[in-house]
């Protein structure tokens, strides 16, 4: 695919095109096809906990899967099969995904804390054949397989030993031949509408559900890499983000190479540090760089002088909303905006702001090709400029290259948000008269007070601005009077400490910042928030506990 310039969004939309080569495979028609033209192009630079530097090239990788894809094939896995992947941010999980997609296996890539039950639940529930851990996840694995009985392979990466029954994934990984030719049988040649990987949703509302999408799937991200993230060749770039979740192959792999660009993968593995991280962006001179607005919010409390970021030219975000003093700030202390987008785990990147756009504060940005979104009111009906309704995508004429085939084995679940022509986010946001979303958080999280309906990430955004503020979380008590009172529950950076002073400065400044009627009627001093494990913070733990009789 060959990247253009655009002058306007409007451009932009119109000259943009995705064409989806039939029978579509990444590992094949991307991977295989760099490697073949230029073997020694950099795909990955890789620091260790240790920090220690590995650069990996494109043939590297080619190489690799392919001795991956012929060991797992002599272990009996084969196309259609389920391989759960628990690895840190280590290159065997890059490799281990490769190598799935040339055999037809479908990835499961999960997060390192899962407990026992977890993973008990997690591979009773997909079917999982086969495991490829890490040496210090292997134990949990080993409790919870005599309960799984599916379990046919199991690979453990690192460690000086593997226990009875595992294989040790440099030994396996030798066993395999060095070239992995494209299957031409149907029975195990994967690719296009075949299913490609399945990620667990986080459960912020409930069981984890199995997010299914197809070989396709890689191409939704083109637009990701090369536009939102705007990726030319020889650029580097660094996505902040666990292997366990989708935004690891949102950032971090499929659009990035396809846009030529390198990835650089931090692989820490212990409390994340602001200042670590910004000697990483200046040692090894990143050029584009993606995070939660959280981790914004931490690199503007550091001095930035002290680190050379002169080689960083772009900016992004997305998972959270970004206030605008954090956008400000950063701006100022950089020169550089950050340019926002939305998306789920059921999709691609709906909603983007590309370099040829107004970065607005606040806005998630206006949809990206081939996404046709809407918002739509509990009736059905299309909202207004500065109506608040549910974020839709139009599936009624196809569905956009990136959208999930469903939830697996669940097609109550899956029929609840296809519907009508439609797919329903669950996510509500209001539109601007220039077109730009503006989100305000999950249907289940609006709060309707005195008449008004107020989303939590307005208030949240105001609360964050607060030097006092680490986190928060807002929700809604029920009251007799308003029907809701917002409630905000927060963690308190180390210098402060909760009073009532500090409670009524603190609403004083929602009432500056926002409108007056948003501000927290109860503020609630935690040392945590309730997360699920891939660190979204759990609204529906708060308001249950506030639910219970005291």
């Amino acid at each position: 695919m060959k990247k253009f310039s655009s002058t306007s969004y409007e451009e932009f939309v119109h000259e943009f095109t995705l064409r989806v080569p039939e029978n579509f495979n990444f590992a094949y028609d991307v991977l295989d096809s760099i490697a073949e033209e230029d073997p020694q192009r950099l795909a990955m630079v890789h620091v260790d906990d240790a920090g220690v530097r590995n650069d990996y090239s494109f043939a590297w990788f080619q190489e690799q899967s392919a001795k991956l894809a012929g060991a797992l094939e002599k272990q009996g896995l084969k196309k259609g099969d389920r391989v759960m992947l628990i690895l840190y941010r280590r290159a065997e999980f890059w490799v281990s995904m490769l190598a799935c997609h040339r055999l037809g296996l479908v990835p499961v890539p999960s997060p390192s804390q899962l407990t026992v039950k977890d993973i008990d639940f997690r591979v009773r529930r997909a079917n999982i054949r086969g495991m490829i851990v890490e040496d210090s996840v292997a134990d949990r694995v080993e409790a919870a397989r005599a309960n799984c009985p599916s379990l046919t392979c199991l690979v453990q990466v690192g460690g000086d030993s593997v226990a009875d029954g595992w294989n040790a994934y440099n030994e396996l990984i030798e066993s395999g031949a060095s070239v992995f030719p494209r299957p031409q049988e149907p029975e195990r040649n994967a690719g296009g509408d075949d299913p490609l990987l399945i990620f667990f949703s986080s459960g912020t509302t409930g069981m984890p559900k199995m997010v299914e999408h197809l070989h396709t799937y890689p191409l939704g991200h083109y637009v990701t890499g090369a536009y939102w993230h705007d990726l030319e060749p020889g650029d580097l770039h660094l996505t902040l983000a666990d292997t366990g979740w989708g935004k690891a192959v949102w950032g971090k792999f499929y659009g990035q190479w396809m846009a030529g660009a390198a990835v650089f993968v931090w692989d820490f593995r212990g409390k994340f540090e602001p200042a670590e991280l910004l000697e990483q962006l200046s040692q090894h001179k990143i050029t584009t760089f993606c995070a939660p607005p959280t981790v914004y919010r931490f690199l503007i409390r550091q001095d930035l002088t002290k680190y050379d970021l002169s080689a960083l030219r772009h900016c992004t975000t997305a998972g959270e909303l970004l206030n605008d003093s954090v956008f400000h700030e950063w701006k100022e202390m950089t020169g550089l905006p950050i340019y926002e987008g939305y998306g789920q785990t059921e999709t691609t990147l709906q909603i983007l702001t590309l370099p040829c756009m107004e970065a607005k504060p606040g806005s998630i940005g206006r949809p990206a090709p081939g996404w046709d979104v809407v918002l739509m009111d509990a009736e059905g009906n299309i909202c207004d400029p500065g109506q608040e309704g549910e974020i839709c995508v139009k599936t009624s004429e196809g569905a956009p290259v990136g959208l999930f085939s469903g939830y697996l084995e669940d097609p109550e679940k899956t029929a609840s948000v296809m519907f009508d022509g439609y797919y329903h986010t669950g996510d509500k946001a209001w539109m601007d008269e220039d077109g730009y979303f503006w989100f305000l958080g999950r249907v289940d999280d609006l709060i309707k007070s005195s008449g008004y309906r107020i989303g939590p990430f307005e208030v949240e955004s105001a609360l964050v601005a607060h030097p006092a503020v680490v986190e928060a979380a807002v929700t809604g008590v029920p009251d007799e009077l308003r029907g809701q009172l917002v409630k905000a529950t927060i963690v308190l950076a180390p210098d402060y400490s909760e009073s009532e002073q500090l409670t009524k400065e603190l609403q004083d400044h929602v009432k500056k910042v926002t409108a007056p009627y948003k501000y927290p009627r109860i503020i609630n001093y935690v040392k945590e928030l309730p997360k699920t494990i891939s660190g979204k913070i759990r609204r529906v733990e708060i308001r249950e506990q506030d639910a219970k009789p005291e």
